[in-house]
């Protein structure tokens, strides 16, 4: 079957994207400028991400994608997200001395996986657009060649993540084989009781979760986020987190069945990641290593929202929308924060990234105010502090779990926060009050124009939402953005 015109304009940013990409690789031979080729990259992200107006509502394919202010949202979330690690990584390329064109491409044909990711409403759409997202990414985590934690990244990424994806496609399998059906608006009113439909919720839930980072599936994390080059870190943190958020959402959302047999999964991973997250942190020496751990822990946050889902759905005012509310706004306010800190960390890092322990930052307030200025912001709304975009976000989760009644849940947010003040004060108590004595310096020159104009950018979100946020939360509370995921 021939699609439509309809159909074409649904997948369009993903078609932008994938075509820029294809069309940077085939003009590298021809383009020795690498600027030109960054250009010409963030063309392709703005454009691609800008397309999303031109997109008409509705289900498009025969019911394979689903186009909708749900699918807008994510799309814009991971087309910005895009756009800035592109600009971020100008600097760091010539830095170490890597090829552009490949690397945008990849880029470019991951945010198109993670598009997909977003307006999927067939498990099977899915599954093709988390190949795409992931496939991209296990080439960019070994993208530095000459360097062996990269290749070690690289293969633990891509061996993890092919178990992860297995699991994924026999859960899949054994839900076809339960309702003969894998599009989500055919498994709405699904028979919750089969034994084999909540085996393959499990499953599913398994490959999701080691996509998000969730404990116990979040051993790769850590050594994947130290080994691929800073900016494809900040753009692991942000983009494919909050894709694959977006499909458990739309997932949650619209089969009853997965409503309420994830809702324990979700209080017990919840707890498990915030503590493995946490816990992990404080003994970090490596502050790229550090921020992995912190990363596993706000995957934990957001899955307290996604348990509070369930208890609030009952209710008789709003159901469960705030804790939907919640959920999108915390991937915003942490996707941007994200960006931001591993960007600051890309230019301090240096050639070959020597240069990312806690001592290396020692002092950095007197040597470089303004990146560690923005480091220490970024890191404040890691924590949850007043006027930052972290502290509307944990909030908002945490009402979430008290109007739920998950009040121990609750009890174990806050413990986790205090938790994680300890490392993230840390960094900054180096950056302000201690001096360094090292006889290598961290990077002197400071934040190049392209990183400064990414970090400022990131500040400026941040401290948006942190001093404005009804404004986002207004459009994530609308009832056409929440409920059209159900």
């Amino acid at each position: 079957m021939v699609p439509g015109l309809t159909d074409i304009y649904r997948v369009l940013p993903e078609l932008v994207w994938c075509t820029s990409g294809v069309l940077l690789m085939l003009l590298q031979p021809f383009l020795k400028n690498r600027q030109m080729l960054t250009f010409l990259a963030m063309v392709g992200a703005a454009i691609g991400t800008l397309s999303t107006f031109i997109g008409i509502p509705g289900s498009g394919f025969s019911g394979l994608i689903q186009f909708d202010t749900f699918s807008l949202f994510f799309h814009w979330l991971v087309g910005l997200i895009t756009f800035l690690v592109i600009l971020a990584s100008d600097s760091y390329l010539a830095r170490e001395n890597l090829e552009g064109a490949e690397f945008y491409a990849l880029i470019l044909f991951a945010t198109a996986g993670m598009g997909v990711l977003a307006s999927a409403q067939e498990l099977l759409t899915a599954f093709i657009g988390l190949e795409m997202s992931s496939i991209s990414s296990y080439v960019l985590a070994g993208y530095r060649r000459d360097s062996i934690k990269a290749t070690e990244a690289a293969l633990k990424y891509f061996l993890l993540g092919s178990f992860a994806t297995a699991f994924f496609l026999y859960g899949i399998a054994l839900i076809y084989g339960v309702t003969g059906s894998t599009n989500l608006a055919a498994l709405v009113n699904t028979d919750p009781s089969s034994p084999y439909m909540r085996i393959g919720l499990t499953l599913i839930l398994v490959g999701l979760g080691f996509k998000v980072a969730a404990a116990p599936f979040q051993v790769w994390t850590p050594d994947v986020y130290e080994g691929a080059p800073t900016p494809v870190t900040a753009l692991f943190s942000a983009g494919p987190k909050a894709a694959t958020f977006a499909l458990i959402l739309r997932i949650f959302a619209t089969v009853n069945a997965a409503t309420n047999f994830w809702f324990w999964a979700f209080w017990i991973l919840a707890a498990l990641t915030m503590f493995a997250g946490n816990l992990g942190a404080m003994v970090q020496d490596n502050v790229k290593r550090l921020l992995a751990y912190s990363s596993i822990a706000h995957a934990g946050y957001v899955l307290v929202a996604l348990a509070a889902v369930t208890g609030m759905k009952t209710d008789p005012d709003t159901g469960a929308i705030p804790a939907y509310a919640a959920v999108l706004f915390y991937l915003a306010s942490y996707a941007f924060v994200s960006v931001g800190a591993f960007t600051v960390l890309s230019e301090l890092g240096g050639r070959g990234e020597r240069y990312l322990k806690t001592e290396d930052f020692a002092g950095l307030g007197t040597r470089q105010p303004f990146a560690a200025a923005m480091m220490a912001l970024f890191l404040l709304s890691f924590l949850g502090l007043p006027i930052t975009a972290g502290f509307f976000g944990k909030l908002y989760i945490f009402k979430a779990a008290v109007r739920s009644n998950l009040l121990w849940l609750a009890i174990l947010m806050a413990v986790n926060s205090v938790l994680g003040a300890y490392y993230y004060l840390k960094v900054i108590i180096a950056m302000y009050m201690h001096e360094y004595k090292g006889t290598e310096p961290a990077d002197s020159r400071g934040l190049s124009a392209t990183a400064a104009m990414v970090v400022t950018v990131a500040a400026l979100i941040t401290l948006y939402l942190g001093l404005a946020p009804n404004h986002i939360l207004g459009i994530v509370l609308s009832e056409n953005l929440i409920l059209s995921s159900r």
